[in-house]
């Protein structure tokens, strides 16, 4: 991948993570994005993607969403 589309990966990041991060408690950041753009990088869509990240985040940081 180039610069550029790392770049654009990363800034979709920002923008998928925005809702979890308003809605979860403090976490680092860094640790979504990881689990997101890995999921990316595999062909996950963004939706698969981003339900992967949030189960990264519960499963192994044990960060979890409350229910609305």
């Amino acid at each position: 991948m180039d610069v550029a589309g790392l770049a654009d990966l990363l800034h979709e990041t920002a923008q998928h993570h925005d809702s979890y991060e308003k809605a979860a408690p403090p976490h680092d950041w860094w640790d979504w994005y990881a689990a997101y753009v890995d999921a990316r990088q595999a062909g996950s869509t963004i939706e698969e993607a981003t339900e992967a990240a949030a189960h990264y985040m519960a499963t192994v940081k044990h960060i979890v969403v409350p229910a609305k």
